[in-house]
């Protein structure tokens, strides 16, 4: 139902949770919701997840026969409408920027990316966390550079830290990270 991750500076808590539920490729009902147009049926996973103890609502739109900038869109302006959900972060969950965008443009408060990284290079990850940046926008930082996805502990520290050091350079939060 929900992923746990550690992150006491978020909650003052020990744990995080995160619905998952509101993910295409992770949940075959809001697949099944959103392919089908039944926006507010998906809405009502949304909500049972914050009833249940979801602290962020992770969203994502990323299906090959859905045009996943109009349903990140048409999803996030209805979610964020409902006062009973819009108390939780929502956590913008995409693979293509230009949903991401669009998610980061629904929402109020402070959304969450998931994910930025350094596989397209240096310029193209600082030009994303710029416009994280501009949209008062936390950002999970993906441990993938140019050569691909790290694969020890060693090339995560190393990726990580190349990171870090590239977002202070251009004034990102530490605590947006």
């Amino acid at each position: 139902m929900t992923q746990t991750t550690q992150s006491p500076e978020l909650t003052g808590a020990t744990f995080v949770n995160i619905g998952e539920r509101t993910n295409v490729t992770g949940s075959a009902k809001f697949k099944k919701l959103i392919m089908a147009g039944d926006y507010a049926a998906a809405i009502d996973i949304a909500r049972e997840q914050v009833e249940n103890g979801a602290q962020i609502v992770d969203v994502n739109m990323d299906e090959g026969l859905l045009d996943a900038v109009e349903a990140m869109t048409t999803f996030l302006k209805l979610m964020t409408s409902e006062p009973d959900i819009s108390r939780v972060p929502v956590m913008i969950d995409s693979s293509k920027w230009e949903v991401i965008e669009a998610g980061l443009k629904c929402v109020s408060g402070k959304p969450i990316v998931n994910s930025i990284s350094m596989k397209e290079g240096e310029e193209a990850f600082l030009h994303h966390a710029k416009l994280c940046m501009a949209y008062g926008a936390a950002a999970v930082i993906m441990a993938f550079d140019e050569t691909g996805q790290a694969d020890t502990k060693d090339r995560k520290v190393e990726i990580c830290e190349r990171a870090y050091k590239l977002l202070m350079t251009i004034g990102f939060p530490p605590e947006d990270i």
